[in-house]
């Protein structure tokens, strides 16, 4: 059987990709196992210094694969699902120490929606849609999107997307804020390559300094994060990258950072 995770390098940027489109790379069990594998390694690995999460075929994501044994029968198997399953893959993407983006070329459907959003930057072909389908099934939205909606697009939009199952396209995910960016599927992959490019010229420590601040913003005081920001700040400026940024702007020079 072929894998259900492609895993491939370009340089400092790690490409893994979905790879059931016959299934339209909906979830199982093993995929994301292997996706958890593959950020694990990727954490300890100091040469990587971008992660593009992608679908084969003409899918991001289907979500979870209703058809795999074990995995949604009743309430129990599907807490255990979300439980042993999703939610740790969705708290690696947010903790990475690296920049992550998801590169969703198609449909991104219930749970493929979360992980895409937990992605740090999502970046969508117009011929992509977002789909929020659960409640045609009887269950109501997981994988993280009952945090990442509200936040997003604002409790009114949530609501509607979770109440009424909608599917938007790529084109409305953009304008409502919910995606960085939409662009002509003819553009795509070249849109896609670049924009990798951009993330692994970053400056690696400050990169994972601004994850750090922004999840923890979430629940901060102004004055925690005030806080939280001259600790994050300092630890930046003791960086070999900062030295780099500092110089290149004295000399009028672009930086080369190194991720140190």
């Amino acid at each position: 059987m072929s894998s259900q995770l492609i895993r491939s390098e370009g340089g400092e940027v790690v490409w893994l990709t979905f790879n059931r489109p016959d299934r339209l790379n909906a979830c199982t069990h093993v995929m994301l196992s292997d996706l958890s594998d593959a950020l694990a390694d990727i954490e300890g690995t100091d040469s990587v210094r971008a992660v593009v999460i992608s679908g084969a075929g003409r899918a991001f994501c289907a979500g979870q694969d209703l058809k795999e044994s074990g995995a949604i029968e009743d309430g129990t198997a599907i807490r255990n699902t979300l439980e042993r399953h999703y939610n740790p893959v969705i708290r690696q993407i947010r903790a990475l120490d690296r920049p992550v983006m998801a590169a969703v070329n198609g449909i991104a459907v219930g749970a493929g929606c979360g992980l895409a959003l937990a992605c740090d930057l999502v970046i969508a072909s117009d011929a992509a849609s977002f789909g929020f389908v659960f409640p045609k099934i009887g269950l109501m939205p997981d994988a993280g999107l009952t945090y990442f909606l509200p936040r997003l697009v604002g409790h009114a939009r949530a609501l509607g997307l979770g109440l009424l199952g909608e599917t938007i396209s790529a084109k409305v995910a953009a304008e409502w804020g919910l995606i960085w960016q939409s662009v002509p599927e003819a553009e795509f992959q070249a849109a896609t390559n670049s924009m990798a490019h951009k993330l692994a010229q970053l400056p690696t420590v400050a990169v994972s300094l601004l994850k750090q601040a922004i999840n923890a913003g979430e629940h901060h005081s102004l004055e925690q994060q005030l806080a939280l920001e001259a600790e994050l700040q300092g630890q930046a400026g003791d960086s070999e990258d900062f030295q780099e940024g500092r110089a290149a702007f004295l000399e009028k020079r672009p930086p080369r950072f190194i991720g140190r």
